[in-house]
């Protein structure tokens, strides 16, 4: 080695023990994480695998003990039965029609007050919306009996317009919710539109709407969960059997089966719940990315 390359190697900084790259923990700590992850992904996914393995059994198979972890062989009768049973395919068909008109409805009337709340300025626009949010804390069972005189009187009992049409007067916690986002949108945004010529309702639809994918999905994945799985209100404003709800019918397999009904089996009532929380699911995974956007992206401003 020449005087010049000891030299270099006296001037050189020294690297630290303390500075070098420890790859073990950057291994580590991701490893660990996905095996927290995984170990608490098992214990929340087991109830829902077990529902399922369930609906595919048959009796002698549910009480054997010790358990089976696979139906051999599945029963896929469990679910024609089902059907058979009482008319569950009508009762997701009205499921599916109270449901949808509930969240456009819910979509549509809480985002244009939401709009109002978070642009128009009025007289009084604070006390409306702390009523509003009022509400919110206002138990559903408290005004049940007030709001069914009112469609008792409008003739709308035993009919699908209690369900669906208060949806079209905008939900609190929706309206709030859609605001906060709202609220997140520049101004600028605004005045560049109205320079432009554009009106308020212009502005709504074609500025705001498209700029809130993530909060109106949101919005609607709330609105078809707690309708499609409401049991309470189809049952009391609903007296015809063939107009009941999905979550209504489970209530019947109960029923039928505490009748000692000889078709109608525990396996064939895990079916039946099985059937309602797929929907469901479908839906959160479908629009899952827009509700953690949405989330992530709403402020708490006053």
């Amino acid at each position: 080695m020449s005087l010049a390359d000891h030299a270099g190697a006296a001037t050189a900084p020294r690297v630290s023990v303390a500075q070098r790259p420890r790859t073990w923990r950057r291994l580590l700590r991701p490893a660990v994480l996905y095996v927290l992850l995984t170990f608490f992904g098992l214990i929340f996914g087991f109830p829902f695998y077990w529902l399922v393995i369930g609906s595919l059994k048959n009796e002698a198979q549910y009480n054997q003990f010790p358990p089976t972890w696979l139906p051999n062989p599945p029963h896929w009768s469990n679910y024609v039965t089902l059907f058979q049973a009482l008319p569950f395919g009508q009762f997701l068909v009205n499921s599916v029609i109270v449901t949808g008109f509930v969240v456009i409805g819910v979509v549509a009337s809480s985002a244009v007050v939401a709009y109002a709340f978070a642009r128009l300025r009025a007289p009084g626009r604070g006390i409306l919306f702390a009523l509003l949010l009022a509400t919110v804390i206002l138990p559903s069972q408290i005004t049940i009996v007030p709001t069914f005189i009112l469609f008792s009187k409008l003739g709308w009992l035993n009919s699908f317009k209690p369900l669906t049409i208060p949806s079209f007067f905008g939900d609190a916690f929706s309206i709030f919710l859609i605001r906060q986002f709202f609220q997140g949108i520049p101004r600028d945004l605004d005045e560049a539109a109205m320079l432009d010529g554009c009106g308020y309702g212009r502005i709504f639809w074609h500025i705001f709407v498209p700029n809130s994918w993530p909060v109106l999905a949101t919005v609607a994945i709330f609105a078809f969960i707690n309708t499609w799985s409401d049991f309470f209100t189809p049952l009391i404003y609903l007296n015809n059997f063939n107009k009941m709800t999905a979550a209504v019918g489970l209530a019947f397999l109960n029923v039928e089966h505490g009748g000692g009904s000889s078709t109608v089996t525990l396996q064939v009532m895990l079916a039946g719940s099985l059937v309602v929380i797929v929907p469901m699911l479908a839906v959160f995974i479908l629009l899952q990315r827009y509700f953690v956007k949405a989330i992530t992206l709403t402020g708490v401003k006053a």
